[in-house]
């Protein structure tokens, strides 16, 4: 009797040291968000935006006021310094998309990238001046071909996996990133799309690709990857620079670790100056595509 008198003067003395904590994170200055990329034969794009408190409400009015407008952005590729101009695209329920790209009705200010070459971005908006750089790389990794089989240990006969011979060149430092576009969606990068070689260097390998995602819809991994009988599928396979790499490798790492209480803490590697977040990446792309038949 003695002890349990004496457990429950523990348990009294423990719920009397109780307290509430009413704990109000710290509201911090948005900072610059730049998603910023060249493809080869492509002009640059550039999307400015504002940072958003982590504990944020977001929806599409909030996000439809974070973007950057009048800022003066150039792209030189060491010989030509052209500058960019806003574009707007209207969306449904009254939003639009913003971005920064060369002139299309001006050839003398136009841009596109070319394999092997270094491009220099600079951003002046709010009284600050940003910078970043980045590479379109040699086409070396490269797809040789694609084709498909049924899906194993899938009940559904309609599933396939799509496969791929991949050779990759003599030496360490060949990075790439995939994106893969089925029928009449846009294209969508694997839910992790880039890699390195440090184990494949100097090999001719066979790899399955997974079918691209929008991340911005929650993903079924019960049915991830797979295509279906039917399908028209190009694959977008991007030979990128370590700088790329280690922002969409962070990233990609961050993403898939938010809600889980056991990850480990990530930062997102981004290669633009002064405190901007985000990135500005080089993409030498080759096309590859596959019917698969029903």
């Amino acid at each position: 009797m003695k002890k349990w008198g004496v457990f429950f003067l523990m348990i009294l003395g423990l719920t009397a040291c109780e307290k509430t904590l009413n704990l109000q994170p710290d509201s911090q200055i948005p900072k610059l968000v730049v998603e910023a990329q060249i493809e080869s034969n492509q002009p640059p794009i550039v999307v400015l935006s504002g940072s958003l408190d982590y504990f944020s409400t977001i929806d599409a009015a909030t996000l439809n006021n974070t973007y950057i407008h009048g800022a003066k952005i150039t792209v030189s590729d060491g010989t030509k310094l052209v500058p960019l101009q806003e574009v707007t695209v209207p969306l449904t329920g009254g939003y639009s998309f913003y971005y920064y790209t060369p002139s299309q009705q001006n050839t003398a200010n136009t841009l596109y990238g070319d394999f092997g070459k270094k491009y220099e971005l600079t951003i002046q908006t709010g009284g600050q001046v940003y910078t970043s750089s980045t590479n379109i790389p040699i086409l070396a990794k490269k797809i040789d071909s694609l084709w498909w089989k049924k899906a194993p240990s899938n009940p559904d006969s309609n599933k396939v996996v799509l496969m791929s011979r991949v050779t990759d060149p003599p030496g360490f430092g060949n990075y790439i990133r995939y994106f893969t576009k089925t029928n009449r969606q846009d294209y969508y990068p694997g839910l992790n799309s880039v890699f390195d070689d440090q184990i494949i260097d100097g090999k001719t390998y066979d790899i399955q690709i997974f079918q691209g995602v929008t991340k911005n819809e929650k993903v079924q991994r019960s049915d991830y990857g797979f295509f279906n009988r039917g399908d028209t599928v190009i694959v977008k396979m991007c030979n990128i620079d370590k700088a790329s790499y280690d922002f969409w490798r962070t990233w990609e790492f961050t993403y898939q670790s938010v809600g889980n209480p056991f990850s480990s803490p990530g930062k997102v590697i981004g290669n633009i100056d002064n405190g901007a977040l985000g990135s500005f990446c080089g993409y030498a792309v080759q096309y590859k595509s596959l019917i698969i038949p029903k």
